[in-house]
This record gives C-alpha cells, structure tokens and sequence, in this order.
C-alpha cells in the first residue's frame, strides 16, 4: 500500500509540474520586465507587466539615472496602467495609464512587436509614447 501511495503522489507532483509548465508557457507575450526611455527628468524605469485577472497591469519595478545607478523615486511600486487588454494580433489597449511625470491619468494603447513595446498614452487631445525593450 505504501509503494503504490508514493507512486500516486509521484504521479500528481509530475501532473501538476506539467500544469504549472503549461500555464507559464502559454503567458501572453507582454508579460514580462520590460525598460522605458528615459523621461524628462532623465530616468529609465523597469516596469513588470503581469497578468491581473483577464487583464494586464504594469507597476514600476525601479528608476534609474542616465549613468544605469539606480535611483529611489516615490513612484517605485506604483501601478503604472491597468486593465489593459489584449486586443490581438500584439495590439492592447483600454484601461488606464498613469503619467507620473504631470500627474494625470491617460488611456493606454500598446502595441507589441518581437522585444519592443510601443506605449501610447492620450488624454484629452494630448498624447506622449514611448517604445520599450524587454530585459
């Protein structure tokens, strides 16, 4: 009974380990670290992109200076966008994005292409964009 007990829970450990492989193959291809441009201050931030529910957010991970030392900002941790979805074909969009730099909210579009993000962020008629790179 013992000998057939451990092959049972050899059997489920390797079953969930090929559901848990599944899962993390079949990440949307947005997921991930990704690196802006530098803003007007002259900072690079590293943003983490994760699933949240249905949908993406993204959070600022770390700052750093135009010479790569890292920086603390009071936006370190901050939701950056969420409830972004994907719209297909490497096209999300919907949610919101927070702009730090002037404070304001902005509807996100994002547009994915190989290791580049191209982020757009409009309010109003004002629109700013970056493309970043993932690490």
């Amino acid at each position: 009974m013992y000998r057939s007990l451990k092959n049972g829970l050899r059997q489920t450990a390797f079953a969930v380990g090929l559901c848990v492989a599944a899962a993390q193959a079949g990440a949307d291809p947005i997921v991930g670290l990704w690196k802006t441009e530098p803003d007007r201050k002259d900072l690079i931030s590293h943003i983490k992109i994760s699933t949240c529910g249905d949908k993406f957010c993204g959070v600022i991970e770390s700052a750093y200076d135009k010479s790569g030392k890292e920086v603390q900002t009071k936006n370190i941790g901050k939701r950056l966008f969420w409830d972004v979805a994907s719209e297909g074909g490497g096209t999300y969009g919907g949610g919101e994005f927070w702009v730090p730099l002037i404070d304001v909210d902005a509807v996100p579009t994002m547009t994915l292409s190989g290791n580049s993000l191209k982020v757009k962020g409009c309010s109003h008629h004002i629109c700013g964009h970056q493309t970043w790179t993932r690490l």
